[in-house]
C-alpha cells in the first residue's frame, strides 16, 4: 500500500496535514489556475512553495514527482483507488480535481467535452504562446537585434484574444453561465499579459471589450484573489 512517505518530495515538504491534497506549487499562471481550483472548490489542501531561485523544480525529488520539472504538482492522499495519487500537469489537475468533486466542469456528455476543448485551448495555444510573448516582450525585448519574435508572438497573442472575444460574445464565462476550469486555465494567463508583462497596449487588449470584462469578473471572484499569493511568495 502507498503512503506519502513513498513520495521523495515529501522529505523536502513534510506534510503537516496528511489527509490534505499536497500541492506544490509558485504562483505563475500555472500555479495560480490550480490555487483558484482549489480555493473554488474549497478543499482541503495544504500549499508548499517551489523556489525557482533555488531551482527546487529541478531537484530529484521535486523530478520524482514531475519528470518535466515544471510546477504546479500534487499529491491527493485520497485517490481514486483510495490511495495517494501524484498527479502534474496543470490541466491534468484541473480536470481531475472536477471529475473528483463533480464541480467546475458540466456533467452533461456534451457539456463536458466543451470545456475539455477549451481547457485544451488554453494548454495547447493561450500558455505556450502567451509564454513566448512575454519572455521576448517583457523580458528579453532589449536585447534582441531582430523584431521578428516580438512581432510574431505579438500577432499570436493578439489572435489568441480574438477567439476568445469571438466566444464571450452573449456569454459571462467560456461555457456560458457556468463557471469552469476553462475560465481557471485562462485567466491568469491574459492577467499576466495585461499586469506582469505590461503588454496590453501592444496587443491592443482594450479591442477586446468582451475579454476585458470576462478577466475583470474573474478576478474579483475572492477564490481568484486568494490564489494569487498561494503558496505565499517570499518576502
Amino acid at each position: 500500500m502507498t503512503s506519502l512517505s513513498d513520495f521523495p518530495i515529501t522529505g523536502l515538504f513534510p506534510p503537516e496535514r496528511p489527509d490534505a491534497i499536497q500541492l506544490y506549487s509558485l504562483p505563475t499562471p500555472n500555479g495560480v489556475k490550480v490555487s483558484a481550483a482549489l480555493e473554488e472548490l474549497g478543499a482541503d489542501y495544504e500549499p508548499h512553495l517551489i523556489r525557482f531561485g533555488d531551482n527546487m523544480q529541478k531537484s530529484p525529488e521535486f523530478l520524482a514527482l514531475n519528470p518535466n520539472g515544471k510546477i504546479p504538482a500534487i499529491i491527493d492522499p485520497h485517490g481514486p483507488d483510495g490511495e495517494p495519487i501524484p498527479i502534474f500537469e496543470s490541466g491534468a489537475i484541473l480536470f481531475y480535481l472536477a471529475e473528483k468533486t463533480g464541480k467546475l466542469m458540466p456533467k452533461d456528455p456534451v457539456g463536458r467535452l466543451e470545456c475539455l476543448q477549451w481547457l485544451f485551448f488554453q494548454m495547447s495555444a493561450v500558455g505556450p504562446m502567451f509564454g513566448q510573448f512575454g519572455h521576448f516582450f517583457h523580458f528579453k525585448k532589449d536585447q534582441l537585434n531582430d523584431t521578428y519574435p516580438v512581432d510574431r508572438y505579438t500577432e499570436e497573442t493578439r489572435r489568441l484574444v480574438d477567439v476568445l472575444d469571438k466566444r464571450l460574445d452573449g456569454r459571462s464565462w467560456i461555457l456560458g453561465d457556468e463557471y469552469s476550469i476553462a475560465d481557471i486555465a485562462t485567466f491568469p494567463w491574459l492577467r499576466s499579459v495585461r499586469d506582469f508583462y505590461k503588454g496590453g497596449d501592444a496587443v491592443g487588449l482594450s479591442d477586446f471589450t468582451r475579454v476585458v470584462d470576462w478577466l475583470d469578473r474573474c478576478l474579483e471572484r475572492p477564490a481568484s484573489q486568494k490564489a494569487l499569493n498561494i503558496p505565499p511568495r517570499p518576502q
